[in-house]
């Protein structure tokens, strides 16, 4: 998992050699793969009226994008263990809170960088409003965040637990 504190992104080994090798292979057979698609879009003829080496370029576009991203991110990672299971919430945890103390009325997210990001649980960053009020509060605790209107919302930590993926 993650945690970013000014220019340093934590990372546990597992989570620095997944975003290592993605670079590699965009760094790699991706760039060769699109390369190939480009030459052979060029091969076609016209490229002002060539859909399918626009489509290419713009591929490319997004794929040199998130080479640079992640050339970035590794340059600033630190290599760290996850953290503890021991009730305090930080970045790599499953979190549980109850908003307004309702019990009925509550979200599980997982506290981490976008680069975690899943379908299988919402994932909030350490520097969003809700992760900055919950971040190193004990479970249990309440916790105050600013609204994107400027209003202050309170929530409950039921549960803070290391995500295991």
């Amino acid at each position: 998992m993650t945690q970013t504190s000014e220019n340093v992104t934590w990372l546990t080994q597992e989570a620095y050699d997944q975003l290592k090798a993605e670079l590699e292979y965009l760094s790699g057979p991706a760039r060769a793969e699109i390369t190939e698609k480009i030459q052979a879009a060029r091969e076609e003829g016209d490229l002002k009226e060539n859909a399918g080496y626009h489509a290419a370029k713009e591929e490319q576009g997004k794929q040199e994008l998130r080479v640079r991203q992640l050339t970035q991110l590794l340059q600033s990672a630190k290599v760290g263990e996850a953290p503890a299971a021991n009730g305090v919430v930080a970045p790599g945890m499953v979190v549980t809170i109850a908003f307004d103390g309702d019990p009925d009325d509550t979200l599980s997210f997982l506290l981490a960088s976008r680069e975690y990001a899943s379908s299988d649980i919402e994932t909030y960053s350490p520097q969003s409003p809700l992760g900055t009020g919950v971040n190193g509060k004990k479970v249990g605790a309440d916790a105050e965040y600013e609204l994107p209107n400027g209003k202050k919302a309170s929530v409950k930590i039921l549960d803070a637990k290391p995500y295991t993926g």
